[in-house]
């Protein structure tokens, strides 16, 4: 990845420059990303996204935008950052192969080429944390929200480019800059996220949606770094689950064995969907 100067803005993206960097990023002729759209401002981009999906867009729009006003999270959390110190960006899915009950996949997929582009363009270690989360340690470098409307998803991903501590969105949060890759080139960025993520949905698409035979599972164990630990899972209602996180089952839930009074696993892994989840520690 190209590296500029910490000092000064970062270069704004453009259509242009995205589509000459999705071109040059491609291993072979790109086939999703159809309609590539930036804007300077909006309130959400999922919401955009969605919006043009009712109006009959088709799969493959992408909509970036350089700052948003009502930029938000899981359940409905906020999300902010400065002007141009983000990647902000939306696409739009109709995953018509795929029965309904894998698309909980969807967000891991998207997690996954993230955090692979990340670590491919800025040698940053990026891993994920179950569902919806891009981690650097135990901070949180990107978030993904998938949103589903009828047959189409949208899939927004905001990722830190520039800033410092007490610049960022939260004290939880990391950007690249934090993590020692000042001046990051996001249009270069933003295609390799793009790229991962058509490699892998278009290869779950021909799987009909099969984590194993498309090696997304795999592929999603290997990064997550949820997978194998203690957790405790904060459910509606202030239930919680405490136990060891064990794997994602096919529909992309966690699966969570439970642990019993003196610390020993005890019964069934437990299948937590994302929708259901509150916060996961």
């Amino acid at each position: 990845m190209e590296r500029r100067p910490a000092s000064g803005p970062l270069p704004p993206l453009s259509v242009a420059a995205l589509a000459a960097a999705l071109a040059a990023a491609a291993a072979g002729p790109g086939r999703l990303w159809t309609d590539i759209r930036v804007v300077a401002q909006t309130g959400s981009t999922n919401a955009d996204v969605l919006g043009c999906a009712g109006q009959g867009a088709a799969e493959g729009l992408v909509v970036a935008a350089e700052a948003q006003t009502a930029g938000r999270g899981r359940r409905g959390r906020s999300w902010h950052s400065r002007p141009g110190a983000a990647l902000t960006f939306s696409v739009l899915l109709r995953p018509a192969l795929v029965p309904r009950a894998a698309w909980g996949w969807v967000p891991l997929l998207a997690g996954l080429a993230a955090a692979t582009a990340v670590r491919a363009q800025a040698g940053v270690d990026a891993r994920l944390k179950w569902p919806n989360d891009v981690m650097v340690g135990e901070r949180k470098l990107a978030g993904i929200l998938a949103e589903q409307a009828e047959d189409a998803i949208a899939v927004g991903i905001g990722l830190n480019v520039a800033g410092r501590d007490g610049d960022l969105p939260s004290p939880a949060a990391t950007s690249l800059e934090a993590c020692g890759v000042p001046g990051a080139d996001r249009v270069g960025l933003l295609a390799e996220i793009l790229r991962q993520l058509e490699h892998r949905y278009l290869r779950w698409q021909q799987a009909a949606g099969d984590p194993d035979g498309c090696g997304l599972r795999e592929e999603y164990l290997g990064l997550c770094a949820t997978v194998g630990r203690q957790v405790r899972v904060e459910l509606p209602g202030g239930r919680q689950l405490a136990g060891t996180a064990v794997g994602v089952d096919q529909s992309g839930q966690l699966l969570v064995s439970p642990w019993g009074a003196v610390g020993a696993p005890g019964g069934m892994p437990a299948a937590v969907s994302a929708g259901d989840v509150v916060h996961v520690r």
